[in-house]
């Protein structure tokens, strides 16, 4: 279903744009997450849709009614999963497309990590990147047929091109459940085997492919067609619209590989990138670290959110570059990072 994975690609391209000043509907009455101890449920107990938990209730429900279900997973200090509410599911219109077509089931991703880790790891097989809120559309039986992270409500318009919104997505997902079931069908086994063989490999289950030199080979010259040469760092060409994520193990890649004869631009992009990094916003020029990401293509504007596991990979791929390449400035960063991990 090209045209429907494609439009659900898009919600991504939009991340950084919000809505603001938007009169939300009156709250509704309490949907089904009102007897949950989840503040993250909790938080959606009076949307007006309506919300189920993730439970057997909800796909006996699907079932019965024939209907897909929309899975939404989150948690309470996720700002785009507040952003997402805001826009869409205090949205009463945007709610009754939900409620006519769908079962509705909210995730709160701490109490249930299991779960959303199965279908970020679906989400990622798509090809996406994986993040919050994870929006996903399911078969009755939980299969993944397509998903996103975060979609505005409407469609905009960026330097001359739609992006659908949420409410375009959910259309483009009823006509195909309408007109196309048994392609929908088709997709979400292909998902499924897709998934588990991902989790298997995870899990150290399934044995991994065999690391060959044209394997690696591959996946460099993958990574190369994605490099920005304006800005560093990678996306989609020609444009390498944000946002704008690091890519540590990208670049310890090309690291491993930069003394091979067929990848000499190797090191021309790495030190492209982290100069674009450690001298731009998505490096805490005051308090030091790095955020999770730049909502655009320059690393100018970040996303105010640190995690540690970024923090930890950048910190190592600083080290493995100052200790092939010294330089001040890597010093300067490793030192800095360092001492905002210890003290924060």
């Amino acid at each position: 279903m090209p045209g429907l994975s494609r439009t659900i690609g898009w919600g991504i391209v939009s991340l950084m744009l919000v809505t603001s000043g938007q009169s939300a509907d009156p709250p509704a009455k309490a949907n089904q997450l009102a007897r949950e101890s989840s503040p993250y449920l909790l938080q959606h107990a009076h949307n007006p849709v309506e919300w189920y938990p993730w439970g057997r209730e909800a796909f006996m429900k699907a079932t019965t009614e024939g209907k897909l279900v929309f899975l939404s997973s989150g948690y309470f200090a996720c700002h785009w999963c507040h952003v997402m509410e805001r826009e869409s599911f205090q949205n009463s219109e945007i709610a009754a497309l939900l409620n006519q077509h769908f079962v509705c089931i909210k995730l709160d991703r701490e109490e249930r990590p299991d779960v959303d880790h199965v279908y970020l790891t679906a989400l990622q097989e798509m090809g996406q990147n994986g993040g919050w809120p994870l929006s996903m559309f399911l078969t009755s039986d939980g299969r993944p047929i397509a998903g996103g992270t975060y979609w505005p409500a409407e469609d905009r318009e960026i330097d001359g091109e739609r992006v659908p919104g949420f409410r375009s997505i959910l259309q483009a997902v009823i006509e195909a459940h309408s007109k196309q079931p048994e392609t929908l069908a088709q997709t979400a086994e292909f998902r499924a085997r897709q998934t588990r063989r991902a989790l298997l490999l995870k899990s150290g289950i399934a044995k991994p492919p065999e690391l060959a030199d044209t394997l690696v080979a591959g996946s460099v010259k993958e990574i190369l067609a994605q490099f920005d040469p304006q800005y560093g760092g990678f996306g989609r060409p020609p444009e390498f619209r944000g946002p704008k994520f690091p890519q540590p193990t990208y670049l310890r890649l090309l690291q491993a590989t930069r003394s091979l004869p067929e990848f000499p631009q190797n090191n021309v992009v790495l030190e492209r990138t982290l100069a674009s990094m450690l001298r731009g916003g998505i490096y805490d020029q005051v308090g030091a670290g790095f955020h999770r990401y730049s909502t655009e293509r320059t690393w100018t504007v970040p996303h105010f959110e640190k995690m540690l596991y970024d923090n930890a990979q950048l910190l190592e791929l600083l080290a493995a570059e100052h200790r092939h390449q010294p330089q001040s400035e890597y010093a300067r960063v490793l030192r800095q990072t360092a001492e905002f991990v210890a003290r924060e």
